[in-house]
C-alpha cells in the first residue's frame, strides 16, 4: 500500500480496484505502514549497506553490457529465476528467458541507453536514459532498481515516473547534464 500510495502516487480507489478491495481497508493499511515505519530506527540520512568488490564489479558489468546492450553479457548477469517488472504496467517477467524475451522484443527500444547509478531503498538503481529523437539526445525513462544475490541479478523493477522520481534520487533531466 505504501508504495503504491506514497511512492506510485495511486489514489485509494485505484488500490482499491487493482487489490480487490476496499478503499476503507487500503486506508487503514497505509495508515498501518506510515506508523510502521514511523516506529523503526531508519532515518533518511542511514546508508545502504556497503557493497563489496564483487558486487561493485558485477554492477560495473551489467552498466556495460546494458548500455551496449550485448545479450549475451547480460544473460551471463541474470539468475536462472530472475524477475522484471514495470509499475504501474502489469508487465511482470519470470526467469531469464522471459526477460531475454522481451529485451529483444518489445524491449529493444532501450537499445542504446545511458544509465547512471544511485541508491534506492538501500539497493543499487540506476536513472535510465534512452535515445530520443534524431539529434542524439536522452530522455529520462526508467528509474531501474535492482536486487543482486549471490552474484547474479535477481530482480529489476522498472519505476517509470521518471518526473517525480529523478529529482527525488538527484537525477538529472539528461545524462550529461
Amino acid at each position: 500500500m505504501l508504495i503504491l500510495r506514497e511512492v506510485l502516487a495511486w489514489r485509494a480507489s485505484e488500490v482499491a480496484e487493482l487489490l480487490e478491495t476496499t478503499e476503507a481497508s487500503v486506508n487503514s493499511a497505509l495508515q498501518r505502514a506510515r506508523a510502521t515505519l514511523a516506529a523503526t530506527d531508519i532515518a533518511d540520512t542511514d546508508e545502504s549497506r556497503p557493497m563489496d568488490d564483487e558486487q561493485r564489479a558485477l554492477l560495473d558489468r551489467y552498466v556495460d553490457a546494458f548500455q551496449r546492450y550485448d545479450m549475451t553479457a547480460l544473460t551471463a548477469l541474470l539468475h536462472e529465476d530472475a524477475t522484471q517488472s514495470m509499475p504501474p504496467f502489469e508487465l511482470w517477467l519470470s526467469g531469464r528467458d522471459d526477460i531475454l524475451g522481451f529485451w529483444t522484443g518489445t524491449g529493444s527500444a532501450c537499445r542504446n541507453s545511458r544509465l547512471i547509478p544511485t541508491v534506492a531503498n538501500g539497493r543499487p538503481a540506476f536513472g535510465q536514459y534512452k535515445p530520443s529523437g534524431p539529434g542524439g539526445g536522452y530522455e529520462p525513462w526508467a528509474l531501474q532498481v535492482l536486487e543482486v544475490s549471490d552474484c547474479r541479478i535477481v530482480e529489476f523493477t522498472f519505476f517509470l515516473d521518471t518526473e517525480t522520481l529523478f529529482p527525488l534520487f538527484g537525477l538529472p533531466s539528461t545524462p550529461d547534464g
